[in-house]
């Protein structure tokens, strides 16, 4: 069964995405939203723990939140996928669960 994991708090607020991370499990999923999109952002810690992790699970950012931090694909750490709306509902429907990491 694979997870959706979501993360909507900034990774310089808490420990929220390290805890997500560290449960991921082959075939999940981790999407960052609101604040939580700049863990994504290129030459950060978030970012270098976020490129280890992709080995295991498949790490994306909502667009229009990380367009809303002035972020874009040239931002962003290497391997990660932008999605729209529609595509973060389909995340949500190919996942067995979703798991909010607040």
């Amino acid at each position: 069964m694979s997870t959706l994991h979501t993360v909507n708090k900034s990774p310089f607020d808490g420990t929220s995405l390290t805890s997500c991370l560290a449960h991921c499990l082959p075939g999940d999923a981790v999407i960052l939203i609101e604040d939580g999109v700049v863990a994504a952002r290129k030459g950060t810690a978030a970012a270098t723990a976020i490129e280890a992790s992709l080995a295991q699970c498949k790490v994306y950012v909502l667009g229009p939140d990380a367009a809303a931090r002035g972020m874009n694909g040239e931002t962003l750490a290497t391997g990660v996928e932008t999605v729209d709306y529609g595509g973060f509902v389909e995340l949500a429907a190919t996942h067995d669960r979703t798991q909010s990491w607040l």
